[in-house]
């Protein structure tokens, strides 16, 4: 055998030459048979909604360092599957009587379509999280503010009648037709309890739950759950309240005492398997300070199976929910309820209902944010009005004021009777369709101005990316996961949703 000490100088790169040749062979050969291709799906301000583009594939690069989880490139950005966070339980918006009346409003195929387009996984936002509430709020629109009890002192709950929810816009007939076309699960709050339960109805700021009447109040919730499902219709998660302070005003350590000695107890009683979300925490920060007090009650805490909160603090407190959800872990946490509206400070000076594109990198970076706090379900408010933000309902004693437009993920103008999709709904559609229920959040990391980022692992071992570029600028950049590395231009001010199979 000849050795190299043998061989002359041309021998000896000839030789090297062979080996690197047979080096960069294995390579691309390597690259042919297992480079895996991604799916990439864009919305952008350039016209692309929901659009799917050409397959990129992966290239087998080296492990650039020791630690293969550091970027060395500015415009990398860094997936680490090997890092999970929560299990999502999906996106979604509300049942609301104002958003039947609009439906109802079109002609069955333009209805069809507009069902269609929420609720279908292939061809729509696939919905998988919805809210139904119990009875009267500002756009149970369909007559005059009502419960399912108007019947003073009947604790027993004979009178209790589900009757409109049946009606042509009622809130079941709208869940069945939006059943037809997709699977989701329902969560349910209540705005107040009937007005004969409360210490002072006239009197905005004293509207408490007279405490007699706690365990009829328990009743409700009961009959609630019961008449829903014999109509076919189940209520996965009940939160006892919407907003306690601003709508019932009625204290956390009242809600302690309802939970713990009344709807727990009578629930267990009855075999219930809806899971109770305490109530919604009127923002953030209410939540991260409220919610605290209740736990800390050993047998109300048994009781509940998530926390709720809404996000009518705007782009704040992100930091108080990953607090929430670090020290209760055993807790989903769910965005239950935002939206723009003139009642929540939006500017009068800006019409609602609002068809700017730009509007969806607002709600994108604040899904974004949510979801890197621990939330696991995302639930905006109105998911269809008409072209004047409404119809609304009107009852002062209640408080829903006149003049309450508001920002849906749908119009439908029931005049022309036409159909616009807004950019929130393209860009919750981004996280809807392809984050599905089941999925986990994984690891990213990028240090890219603006460029922001966020990944899911299915159980099929499929990654979903999240790509939002907030810039005026397309973007080069560069997707690296192990050894595989990708590179593609992402459009100016869009949202891209990447598919591939976890390696």
């Amino acid at each position: 055998m000849t050795n190299d000490n043998q061989l002359t100088g041309f021998q000896i790169s000839m030789k090297k030459t062979v080996v690197k040749i047979l080096i960069w062979c294995s390579l691309f050969l390597t690259n042919i048979v297992f480079a895996q291709q991604i799916t990439v799906v864009t919305t952008s301000a350039a016209g692309d909604r929901l659009s799917v583009k050409d397959k990129i594939n992966f290239n087998l690069i080296p492990v650039p360092s020791k630690d293969p989880m550091l970027v060395v490139d500015e415009n990398e950005i860094l997936i680490h599957p090997q890092l999970k966070f929560q299990q999502m339980d999906g996106f979604g918006a509300s049942f609301l009587e104002a958003g039947m009346i609009c439906a109802n409003s079109l002609e069955m195929k333009e209805k069809q379509m507009l069902f269609q387009s929420l609720f279908d996984t292939i061809q729509g936002a696939g919905f998988s999280v919805m809210k139904s509430p119990l009875a009267g709020n500002d756009f149970m629109s369909a007559g005059e503010w009502y419960s399912y009890n108007d019947t003073p002192g009947d604790t027993a709950m004979k009178n209790f009648s589900i009757e409109r929810d049946l009606k042509p816009n009622g809130l079941i007939t709208y869940i069945k037709e939006a059943r037809k076309y997709g699977h989701f699960i329902i969560q349910s709050p209540m705005d107040y309890p009937p007005d004969w339960m409360l210490t002072n109805i006239e009197d905005q700021k004293n509207q408490d739950v007279d405490e007699k009447y706690f365990p009829a109040i328990a009743k409700y919730y009961l009959r609630y759950i019961q008449e829903y499902k014999k109509q076919g219709v189940n209520i996965d998660y009940l939160s006892l309240f919407n907003e306690p302070g601003i709508y019932t005003k009625i204290s956390y350590s009242k809600i302690e005492t309802l939970l713990a000695d009344h709807v727990g107890p009578l629930f267990k009683e009855n075999h219930i398997e809806t899971k109770i979300q305490m109530c919604e925490a009127n923002h953030r920060l209410y939540g991260w300070n409220y919610f605290p007090q209740v736990l800390q009650n050993e047998k109300a805490a048994q009781t509940i199976g998530g926390l709720a909160f809404h996000g009518y603090d705007y782009q704040l407190n992100f930091d108080k929910i990953a607090e929430l959800k670090q020290n209760y872990p055993q807790f989903p946490i769910w965005m239950t309820e935002v939206c723009h509206a003139y009642v929540c400070g939006y500017p009068r000076s800006k019409p609602l209902p609002n068809y700017d594109y730009s509007d969806g990198d607002y709600w994108g970076n604040e899904i974004i944010s949510d979801l890197e706090s621990g939330v696991s379900g995302w639930i905006y408010w109105n998911m269809i009005l008409d072209e004047n933000g409404g119809p609304w309902l009107v009852s002062e004693h209640h408080g829903n004021p006149d003049f309450n437009a508001q920002q849906p993920v749908v119009v439908v103008n029931r005049k022309d009777k036409t159909v616009h999709y807004t950019a929130l709904y393209y860009y919750l559609s981004h996280f809807s369709r392809y984050i599905r229920p089941g999925y986990v959040r994984i690891g990213t990391y990028e240090n890219i101005d603006r460029i922001r980022t966020i990944a899911f692992l299915s159980p099929e071992n499929k990654v979903i990316l999240e790509v939002l570029n907030s810039t005026g600028q397309n973007k080069e950049i560069k997707i690296r996961i192990d050894n595989q590395q990708a590179g593609l231009t992402i459009p100016a001010a869009s949202i891209s949703t990447l598919i591939f199979n976890k390696f």
